[in-house]
């Protein structure tokens, strides 16, 4: 393997505290990206004369871009380092931004979109490496513990801003917004920021690909992934089908729409705190406890809102199933970003890259399948969502058991 030391901008050690705040402001970027044109939507539909598939693939689009550019820039960042990247596409997002802001063509919003998702895996990936670069043993257990937590805040506050921005100045303004704030942290990146990678590996595709094949073969690894993927796949879900829900179904404004998203957001949030707290018990049995309430919440969402057909129902009880997803997420991010610490650009990068391949393929492939209606639709979808994460539940069970029946023959 070749190494390199990297002729770069290095981070000044007085910057470093400053730097880890930016890199944490920058982890609600995907969050944001999709979020804060949620409750814009059926808005969107209205003003390009669009379907709501249409509208929908826009979700779609950067969710597949996004998983799909983090399976290959994470090597780019191992062997060019991570803060030049980061910069361009930041620079670059900002400009995609304002092209989508003054276009009413359709297939140009989609082009930026896929260009919105190139850019902030770059940003999102290196700041992941970020952590790995300065830190090590429990204080990069407690940072990689927050991700999920900092994380949350983009479901939490985008929708709430987007609500507003939406009614006051049309769906157009969240763009504004989401390439104002990536400026911003631009100019605060280039005053406090800098190069956090030792020695840079040089580019070797092959040798890449070997070492993607190696973690995609370690079972516990490439499982977490597809846990992460079922558990954001619930929120995905309700992210594409709850604006139709709140404003087609019940006939409520788009700011109602902000309200109930950063209810929801809250209880990703909410998870997230729950697995820091409980990140010492007994691993397998936490999470088919938490499999098992969210299962009921379900449910109960699709008994309560076929009885009383109210808004109330489906906040109540998906809040629950959302608690549940950011534990899961919550345990299985920290668990799967700690695997490969000699390779944490390709590690992160392929975590998040088949996270959000799953999450593309299955949330579209739901409200396909279980099409924009009503509660009874969503309560579906979180059920096969649940069914599956029990699935795989089960196959981590049988995993740990052959990994230790190995471990006692090697003793």
């Amino acid at each position: 393997m070749t190494t390199s030391t990297v002729k770069l901008k290095r981070i000044k050690e007085s910057n470093i505290g400053i730097a880890t705040l930016l890199a944490f402001a920058m982890i609600p970027m995907s969050g944001f990206a999709t979020d804060i044109y949620i409750p814009s939507l059926p808005g969107m539909t209205s003003a390009l004369g669009i379907s709501n598939g249409q509208a929908q693939l826009t979700l779609s689009l950067f969710l597949i871009s996004y998983g799909l550019s983090q399976l290959f820039v994470g090597g780019l960042l191992d062997s060019y380092g991570r803060y030049r990247i980061s910069m361009v596409s930041m620079l670059l997002f900002c400009l995609s931004c304002v092209i989508i802001a003054n276009t009413h063509n359709l297939y140009v919003v989609y082009a930026m979109r896929i260009l919105h998702g190139i850019t902030i895996a770059a940003m999102v990936v290196s700041k992941r490496a970020f952590f790995v670069d300065l830190y090590s043993g429990e204080k990069l257990k407690h940072y990689l513990s927050f991700f999920t937590i900092i994380w949350s805040t983009g479901p939490i506050v985008a929708p709430f801003i987007g609500g507003y921005l939406e009614v006051s100045f049309g769906w157009e303004s969240n763009f504004y917004f989401l390439g104002g704030f990536a400026a911003v942290l631009f100019v605060l990146e280039a005053i406090f920021g800098g190069e956090t990678i030792h020695q840079t590996t040089s580019f070797h595709p092959a040798r890449i690909l070997s070492i993607y094949m190696g973690m995609v073969r370690t079972g516990s690894f490439t499982l977490g992934i597809g846990m992460l993927g079922l558990a954001y796949s619930m929120v995905m879900v309700y992210n594409m089908s709850g604006p139709f829900i709140i404003e087609h179904y019940f006939s409520l404004s788009p700011v109602v729409t902000g309200y109930c998203s950063l209810f929801l957001g809250f209880a990703w949030m909410a998870g997230g705190f729950l697995g820091k707290g409980l990140i010492n018990k007994p691993f397998v049995r936490k999470m088919n406890i938490n499999v098992l309430l969210q299962l009921v919440a379900a449910c109960a969402l699709l008994l309560t809102f076929s009885l009383f057909n109210q808004l109330w129902t489906i906040l109540a009880f998906a809040f629950l199933v959302h608690v549940g997803a950011g534990f899961t997420y919550n345990n299985y991010f920290t668990f799967c970003l700690q695997k490969f610490p000699k390779n944490a650009g390709i590690a992160g990068g392929l975590t998040g890259g088949l996270c959000y391949v799953i999450v593309s393929m299955l949330s579209a492939g739901i409200i396909y399948v279980l099409p924009v209606q009503d509660g009874r639709n969503l309560s579906f979808s979180y059920i096969v969502l649940i069914l599956a994460s029990a699935l795989v539940m089960y196959r981590v069970l049988l995993l740990n058991k052959k990994e230790q029946a190995v471990n006692v023959m090697t003793s």
